[in-house]
């Protein structure tokens, strides 16, 4: 079986080089994310269906902090840059929807 929280990173990982935002400091932050979501899916784990969807929300807020929005919205005709969110946002098969549209844009790991 694949590990979720490996499965996880990648997807994110790839989301993040295809928005250009793959520098350290990004994968910096991903390394955390996964590496604090390794006891959650210890704790629970059925929750780790999960975990993908929970890691790119974990590097969502540590970007914004830090860079700026991630990923931005380039899917719709708002003018005003935005960012896609997780949809669900505690489910399996997570997906980046428009935050303004409602619009589903990609899933986790396909932008």
């Amino acid at each position: 079986m694949d590990d979720p929280l490996m499965s996880a990173r990648a997807r994110v990982l790839h989301d993040l080089h295809a928005s250009g935002n793959d520098d350290p400091r990004a994968v910096s932050i991903l390394e955390d994310a996964v590496s604090e979501r390794r006891w959650w899916v210890s704790e629970w784990p059925e929750g780790a269906a999960y975990v993908a969807g929970q890691i790119a929300q974990d590097v969502q807020d540590a970007l914004l902090d830090s860079v700026g929005r991630w990923p931005l919205c380039r899917a719709c005709d708002e003018v005003e840059p935005h960012e896609l969110r997780i949809n669900p946002e505690l489910g399996p098969d997570p997906r980046w929807v428009c935050e303004r549209s409602g619009m589903a844009v990609a899933p986790l790991g396909e932008l």
